[in-house]
This record gives C-alpha cells, sequence and structure tokens, in this order.
C-alpha cells in the first residue's frame, strides 16, 4: 500500500507542477486578471476535466473504500498524460517573469501546506492529499496571485514612482498620449517616423500600452536627450487611460477613434467614450498643447463637448485637417491632405492600404506639421512609412499577396480590412477566427461580420470551431456559396489551405485577427 501510495503522491505532483504552468501561462495571456481567468476557467470546461474526475475519484475512494490505491494510481496517471502533451496552439510561449517566479513560490508553498496533511491525515486518506493538489491545479495560480497582491502592488507603486520622476527631471520633454479603440498603435508607428527626422523620440515599443508597459519603457529606455516620448495607452477598463495620464502627464493626444471595442470589461459604450475621452481631458487641464481628435468618427464627434484644445482630423470637410482625393491600390495610397490655413498637401504617397489609413495619416500628419516637422520633410519621411507588424500589413510570396491584420479585430477595424480587401481584383481569401472581447454582442457582430465577408470574398477560411460559428451563420444569411467556406482548428492550417485554392487569378490573402491561446 505504501508503494502504492508513493506512486499515486508521484504521479500527482508531476501533473500538479505540469499542470501549473500551463495555467500561468493561461493566466498571463489574461494579464493576470482574476475575472479573465475565472472566466476562462467556466468557459473550458473539457480543458479541467482531468482534475475534476481526480477530485470525483479521491472523494469516492475516501468516503466508500470503492477503490483501491492501485485504481487511483492508475486513473492519476490517466489523468496525468494530457498534462504532459504538449499544447498544439502556443504562438505565445510563457515568459518566466519575476512576477512568475513570484507566483510559483507561492504556490509552491500552498501546494506544501496541502501535502503535509498526507503524512498526518489516517492512512487511507493520505493519498487524497497529493491528488487534491492535483484537482486544484487550475485554481492554483489565481490563489497565489491573490496572496501576492499587496507585494506586486508595492512593487508596481515603486516603479511607477521611479517613471515619473525620469520625466518630471526633463522639463523640455513633450509627452505625446495616442489612445482610441482602434489605429492607435498605427498612429504611434506614423508619428514616430514623421518626426524622427526632425526630433530624438521615444516611443513605447510595440503594444506596451499598459501602466507597466510605460513604466518599464520609461525606466530602460527613456533618456535625458529624449525631445518627444509617444506613448501609447490602451485601456480594458474604466479609468485605466486616467492612470496612464497620471503617469505620463501628456502634454499633447491624439484620440483615433471610440468604438465597441472590449465591450466585454467595459460593459458599455458610455464607459469607453468617458474612459478614452480622458486623454483630451488630461491635456485640457495641462493648458499647454493640444488633442487631435478624429471627428470622422461620429462618437468622439458628438461628445466633444465644451473642451477647448482639440484640433479635428479625419475625411470630413469641416475638419481642421482632411485628407480627399483617395486612391488605393494594391501598390498603397494617396491623397491630398488639407491644413486649417487653407494649403493643400497635394499628392501624398505611401505604401500604406486601406481608406482608413488615410485617416490615421491625417491626424499624424497634422501633429507634426502642429510641431513644426515641414512639408518637405513629411513628403521624404510618408515613402519611408511602413505598416505596423500584423495591421494590414503587405506582404508578397510569389502570384500571393498576403493583408496581415492579425494583431487584433474588431467592427469598425474588420471592416476597414475587407474594404482594403475589396481593392483588389483578384481570388480574395479571408482567414479568421472572428473578434473577441465584445460581451454580450460578440455573436450579434460576428454574424455580421460574415455577411460582410460574404459581399467581398471568394473564399473564407474559419479558425475554431467555436468561434466560427456565429460568422457562418451570416455567411450563410447573405447567400455565400457554403461550399467555399471551411473551418479549420488553427490558422497555419487555414494558410495552407489558402495556398492550395486553385485560381487563375493571383490570390489574396486577408488574415484578420489570431487569437491567442487563451481563447482557443
Amino acid at each position: 500500500m505504501n508503494i502504492v501510495h508513493l506512486i499515486a503522491a508521484v504521479l500527482a505532483l508531476a501533473g500538479t507542477v505540469i499542470g501549473f504552468f500551463k495555467y500561468v501561462h493561461i493566466f498571463q495571456l489574461n494579464s493576470y486578471k482574476m475575472p479573465e481567468q475565472l472566466k476562462w476557467t467556466r468557459t473550458n470546461p473539457g480543458k479541467l476535466l482531468p482534475h475534476w474526475i481526480a477530485a470525483i475519484l479521491a472523494v469516492i475512494a475516501l468516503l466508500t473504500h470503492a477503490l483501491p490505491f492501485l485504481i487511483i494510481s492508475a486513473v492519476l496517471l490517466a489523468l496525468f498524460i494530457p498534462c504532459v502533451k504538449p499544447s498544439k496552439t502556443a504562438k505565445k510561449p510563457l515568459v518566466m517573469t519575476p512576477r512568475v517566479i513570484r507566483l510559483t513560490v507561492t504556490a509552491v508553498l500552498l501546494a506544501l501546506i496541502i501535502w503535509q496533511f498526507s503524512f498526518t491525515a489516517p492512512e487511507r486518506a493520505r493519498y487524497c492529499f497529493p491528488a487534491l493538489t492535483f484537482c486544484l491545479t487550475p485554481l492554483l495560480p489565481v490563489a497565489a496571485n491573490f496572496i501576492n497582491q499587496p507585494l506586486e502592488k508595492h512593487i508596481q507603486n515603486g516603479f511607477i514612482k521611479d517613471a515619473k520622476r525620469m520625466l518630471r527631471e526633463s522639463p523640455n520633454l513633450t509627452v505625446i498620449g495616442i489612445t482610441g479603440s482602434y489605429g492607435k498603435t498605427s498612429v504611434k508607428y506614423f508619428l514616430h517616423t514623421l518626426l524622427k527626422s526632425h526630433f530624438d523620440v521615444l516611443m513605447t515599443p510595440g503594444s506596451f500600452n499598459t501602466p507597466m508597459g510605460v513604466v518599464r519603457t520609461v525606466r530602460e529606455q527613456f533618456r535625458p536627450t529624449h525631445e518627444i516620448f509617444l506613448c501609447e495607452m490602451g485601456a480594458r477598463r474604466a479609468g485605466e487611460i486616467r492612470e496612464l495620464c497620471d503617469i505620463a502627464e501628456p502634454t499633447y493626444g491624439i484620440l483615433t477613434s471610440v468604438g465597441p471595442q472590449h465591450l466585454e470589461t467595459f460593459r458599455t459604450i458610455e464607459t469607453i467614450i468617458e474612459t478614452k475621452f480622458a486623454l483630451a481631458d488630461a491635456v485640457e487641464a495641462a493648458g499647454k498643447g493640444v488633442c487631435f481628435v478624429n471627428t470622422s468618427n461620429e462618437l468622439i464627434r458628438n461628445n466633444l463637448g465644451g473642451r477647448t484644445r482639440t484640433v479635428s482630423y479625419g475625411m470630413d470637410t469641416d475638419c481642421a485637417y482632411y485628407a480627399d482625393n483617395l486612391r488605393v491600390t494594391h501598390e498603397g495610397t494617396a491623397f491630398d491632405l488639407h491644413t486649417p490655413d487653407g494649403t493643400v498637401l497635394k499628392d501624398l504617397q505611401t505604401s500604406l492600404i486601406g481608406a482608413h489609413n488615410a485617416v490615421n495619416l491625417a491626424g499624424a500628419i497634422g501633429m507634426a506639421l502642429h510641431l513644426g516637422v515641414t512639408e518637405q520633410e513629411i513628403r521624404i519621411q510618408l515613402r519611408k512609412l511602413a505598416a505596423p507588424p500584423h495591421r494590414l500589413e503587405l506582404k508578397r510570396s510569389g502570384n500571393t499577396v498576403i493583408i496581415d491584420d492579425a494583431y487584433n479585430s474588431n467592427p469598425s477595424g474588420s471592416k476597414a480590412a475587407l474594404d482594403a480587401l475589396a481593392m483588389f481584383p483578384d481570388c480574395k481569401i479571408l482567414i479568421t477566427p472572428g473578434m473577441v472581447e465584445l460581451g454580450e454582442k460578440q455573436d450579434e457582430l460576428n454574424t455580421a461580420f460574415g455577411r460582410q465577408a460574404a459581399a467581398v470574398c471568394d473564399y473564407i477560411f474559419l479558425v475554431g470551431e467555436k468561434q466560427a460559428v456565429p460568422i457562418r451563420k451570416g455567411i450563410e444569411e447573405a447567400g455565400f456559396d457554403m461550399s467555399r467556406v471551411t473551418v479549420t482548428h488553427t490558422v497555419d492550417e487555414a494558410i495552407a489551405q489558402a495556398y492550395a485554392v486553385k485560381t487563375q487569378q493571383r490570390r489574396v490573402i486577408l488574415l484578420e485577427n489570431d487569437l491567442p491561446d487563451n481563447y482557443l
């Protein structure tokens, strides 16, 4: 019996360790947010099944003596195998940050507390406590994070104070905050390219748009010689833009858009509006600069209120800076830009595609002109512009063009991507898992996306059976030939099948969104 007990304990321990790092990985993808992690556990019962079975069998064995230790060991072995099996969708591996290490230490201490009872409990119950750690593995990261919260908050506050000190010690620094439901990363990259020939510019890299991402950028990359800091500001909850403004204290701002992004956490569009406009309010309160606002976006136009330190941009002729005479081809985009003083910058050319990028450029160019960059410098830098990674990034491979818009997706962004795809007179192929984090409207908006896709595409590949259902419904409602719709398990599988589509035309493949492991 002791040997069988030992076998069961070792298997339970191994399953706990391997399982723990899998669930920490999901927790990291969920930005260490407990509500998101708990929602993931509720919506993925199949992935937690081994743990629930082990719990039920252990309780039955303890209460009824119905299962000998040998059977429990065999069951634990069977349950352990799925934990060992590597993930097929590890697109973004677990990063062993100091926070993950602290979580691991706390989780080990919790497991040891449970394990100690295996040495003091009655003999028939001892094997249940190692099994209990295996059963509770999905909750260990959340429990460890809850215990660590005071420590994590103390560490974060220290980093924030240090970053704020560094910025305040540079009184000649101009901070430009950039936010919006979509388009903020693109505008940040565009503005960096337009400004860097004229100023020493620091920008938050990639999508470092959270408080700790901004703080890390400042502490690791900021130098006293920097003249401009482009600070991308993201938010998934009310108040987060205000928190970022408190750290960076922006003098200028750009509000690119307001729309139904992250509705699952914001709950209402009114909350999104209030959260995003916190940047314009911070610029207003600073009283030094202006906030460029995209008034072609209806929600921005209708909620400007009495704010006086704003400059409008967009595609409408009543905007201070507006783009018109737009020409979009598979080689890029050309347009004219009208400025507040009546000057027209004619035939501005860029390799970027999509009408929405002309709007983004109107804001970025307007800000650059406002800060003193010349028209000639702007024309030169425009030709150097490249799309940010995975945001309508154009790639060519033989007879195939790929429009990589895989970073993220939302109702406005997905429509803009389909509009860009429609510009190509070729065989148009869509690969998508659809949109997420849209709360109660998620199915409705994905169904509408399906109808939009049906009007543009020749072939459609949907990724993920669960995600495909509402999109497929919209495609079918639009009367699309369903023999040209395929559901795959992974994006790679969809890409391989898209390349296999037989056509006399050039293939143009739009990759619209690519969900991380915690959504698949």
